[in-house]
């Protein structure tokens, strides 16, 4: 199935290099696959998956694991970000 894939501000240096401008991409993905099954092959710095939103909801990290994504679903993380 495909689900579009997005990594926000540091993290977008995870995805291809072709990809990084845009910080999305398209994703084939197993049926039944979850967050954590998605997020696997990119290796991304735990402490640094902060905020991850579904079709545009938050995912909460207890629910990552077993959060199974549909057809057409945005994956999109975000990093902890600081301000001033």
């Amino acid at each position: 199935m495909h689900i579009t894939f997005k990594l926000y501000a540091s993290l977008g240096d995870y995805l291809p290099a072709e990809r990084r401008r845009g910080n999305e991409m398209p994703l084939e993905v197993a049926e039944g696959a979850t967050i954590a099954q998605v997020l696997a092959p990119f290796a991304l710095p735990q402490k640094m998956v902060h905020l991850v939103l579904v079709n545009g909801h938050f995912v909460a990290p207890e629910q990552r694991e077993a959060k199974v994504l549909a057809e057409g679903d945005v994956l999109a993380i975000w990093p902890p970000i600081a301000g001033g």
